[in-house]
């Protein structure tokens, strides 16, 4: 695997060796040309030998003011060079700095030489992303769908975009292209990825794209379920005018919002237009910001939970989430309470929610369950009071705009060496 290990103080030109190099890069056997400068005490075989450095003959150095600075990278046992603007010497340009994912000042993609024909090869999901994407500077773009090996440049791809839907299964793809250093996803959730990622590869999430669709289906989930929508819907198939009667109304509700990061922002956004009061809770404490006085802390859970009408849960799935939403927690919901779960599934317990919706207690909003798909057979799609959608919060016409603009953003922040957003998971 090919990767950035340092710079080198360049005097006399050394020998190419083998053919097909590009113009401007020379190669050299592993071991006899030790990197110097910042960050960089060894050089590195591909096999993560490392090799000690050994001091070049005086004859060698140049001159500190004609220097030039060469970024070295590793591949297939031949140390490939490119050479970078001249002094001021620049720093190592590899592509981690300080536990993020960028270069130093000055150095790009370029600069590092770590490019493949001249270009450093990334992969989208097809060929209509890599036309919405548009060209980067630097990066070849090819299409991947990750159903099986790469058509052409499996050896040379380093940063990978999944398709949306279903990148866990096909995340295993990965052992086709050995030198992906790089994951973005097109989805917020990333548990079902972060299982399977090979080591040495960072991940990032799609922070931020899913917040309008996510927080709109919250909404509306908690609007059709309070307003009686889908008895409605039963009523129209049969051709019956009903007279429900007075309607509970998401006004004056007392909502608590649990997970509150971009998604749930979004959710107290589109919330607090309707005349609610709302609460939210965080994995800890913290002071508030212009929508919420205070986040307060999950622990205090237990006391807030009796007091709120609507529970709207948008945390990440982790051994911390996984069963939060128990018998214990749906117990301290107030009677008539509703329960909106746009998370992930296992955050609830399936059963213990079917005990509270078949009694008739609480009421359930679910774009999400326990298992999923959910089976035809299974007792929530007929529990009295449930509400469900198949899993559908992100896939709205808002998903494509917003998850172009940061796949652009990111390629074009690798590609100029700049760190990376959303970084989940460093490698």
């Amino acid at each position: 695997m090919r990767r950035t290990v340092g710079t080198l103080l360049a005097g006399p030109p050394l020998a190419a060796v083998g053919d097909g190099l590009p113009a401007g890069e020379v190669a050299v056997p592993l071991g006899l040309a030790p990197p110097v400068g910042a960050g960089a005490d060894e050089a590195v075989a591909s096999d993560g030998a490392a090799t000690p450095p050994s001091p070049p003959a005086p004859e060698e150095q140049a001159p500190a003011a004609k220097a030039e600075a060469i970024s070295v990278t590793v591949a297939t046992g031949v140390v490939r060079m490119s050479h970078c603007a001249p002094a001021p010497l620049r720093p190592a340009c590899g592509l981690r700095r300080s536990g993020s994912w960028g270069q130093p000042p000055g150095c790009s993609l370029a600069d590092a030489g770590i490019a493949s024909r001249d270009m450093t090869v990334v992969s989208l999901p097809g060929q209509d992303w890599i036309d919405d994407v548009g060209p980067v500077d630097g990066l070849e773009l090819v299409p991947w769908t990750m159903d099986g090996p790469p058509e052409d440049r499996a050896d040379e791809i380093r940063f990978v975009v999944p398709p949306y839907m279903g990148a866990g299964k096909r995340i295993g793809a990965l052992a086709h292209a050995p030198a992906v250093e790089f994951v973005q996803l097109l989805s917020a959730g990333y548990d079902d990825v972060l299982a399977q990622l090979p080591d040495g590869v960072a991940l990032a999430n799609a922070a931020g794209v899913h917040d309008a669709s996510t927080a709109e289906l919250a909404v509306g989930l908690a609007l059709a379920s309070l307003r009686g929508i889908p008895g409605f819907v039963l009523a129209q198939r049969e051709g019956r005018w009903t007279s429900p009667g007075l309607l509970p109304a998401l006004a004056d509700k007392r909502v608590l919002v649990l997970g509150y990061g971009s998604i749930g922002r979004a959710v107290v956004q589109r919330l607090l237009p309707f005349e609610v009061e709302v609460t939210a809770v965080a994995s800890r404490q913290r002071e508030g910001d212009d929508l919420v006085e205070t986040v307060h802390g999950v622990d205090e859970l237990p006391e807030l939970l009796p007091r709120h009408d609507v529970v709207v849960v948008i945390v990440p799935l982790s051994d911390a989430t996984r069963g939060l939403v128990g018998a214990e927690f749906l117990a301290a919901m107030p009677d008539g309470a509703l329960l909106v779960n746009v998370a992930r599934g296992p955050v609830v317990d399936t059963d213990a929610l079917l005990a509270e919706t078949s009694s008739g207690r609480l009421l359930a909003a679910l774009d999400v369950t326990d298992p999923e798909p959910l089976p035809p057979d299974h007792p929530l799609w007929t529990s009295p009071g449930v509400l469900i959608s198949p899993h559908v919060g992100g896939a709205t016409s808002a998903f494509r705009p917003r998850a172009v603009r940061l796949v652009r953003d990111q390629l074009e922040a690798y590609a100029a060496g700049q760190p990376l957003r959303n970084v989940v998971h460093p490698g």
